[in-house]
C-alpha cells in the first residue's frame, strides 16, 4: 500500500508550480516565464498528466515539437495564445481547445505575445517509448524507463 495520502480533490492554485524544464540547456532557459502545476500527479494518475500551465508575456509551452506515441491536448482558460504548428499560426482565446495526435509528425507549441498571462490545462498520455523530434532546434528526446533522455539529432547525448 502506498504511505502517500492522495487527497479527494485540490485547488489547483495550492499546487506548487514548477518553473524549471527538463530541457538541457541551452534549451531549458528559454523555457522561462513557464510556470506548470502538474495536478494529475497529485493524485497518482499513471496513464495521463494533467497540468495547469500559465505563460507570462513572451513565454511558451515548449519547444515546437512532435511525439511518436503520446496524444496532447489543450484547454485555453485566460488569455490569447499563438498556437504554432506545421500549418502556421492560430490565434487562440478563452474556451477554445486543440488536440494533437500522435505520429502525425506535425510539431506545435503555444506562444505568449500578449501583455497578459495565458492560462491553460494540457492533457497527454503516458505511453512508454515514446519519442519527440524538435524541428527547429537539435534536439530530439526519448522516453526511457519513465524519464526523458535528450540527444543532438545525431545521437549524441546532451
Amino acid at each position: 500500500m502506498n504511505d502517500k495520502h492522495t487527497p479527494i480533490a485540490v485547488s489547483a492554485a495550492d499546487v506548487a508550480p514548477r518553473t524549471t524544464s527538463l530541457y538541457p540547456e541551452p534549451f531549458a532557459s528559454r523555457m522561462a516565464g513557464r510556470e506548470k502545476r502538474r495536478l494529475g500527479d497529485v493524485f497518482d494518475l499513471a496513464n495521463f498528466g494533467v497540468n495547469q500551465t500559465t505563460l507570462a508575456p513572451g513565454a511558451r509551452s515548449a519547444l515546437r515539437h512532435s511525439h511518436s506515441l503520446q496524444d496532447e491536448f489543450i484547454y485555453i482558460l485566460q488569455g490569447h495564445p499563438i498556437l504554432v504548428t506545421d500549418d502556421g499560426e492560430t490565434q487562440l482565446a478563452p474556451g477554445m481547445c486543440a488536440g494533437f495526435k500522435a505520429g502525425t509528425g506535425n510539431a506545435h507549441q503555444l506562444l505568449n505575445r500578449s501583455n497578459a498571462d495565458v492560462q491553460y490545462l494540457e492533457v497527454g498520455d503516458r505511453t512508454a517509448g515514446d519519442a519527440v523530434i524538435y524541428p527547429d532546434d537539435d534536439l530530439q528526446a526519448m522516453s526511457v524507463d519513465g524519464s526523458w533522455r535528450f540527444a543532438h539529432k545525431d545521437g549524441e547525448p546532451y
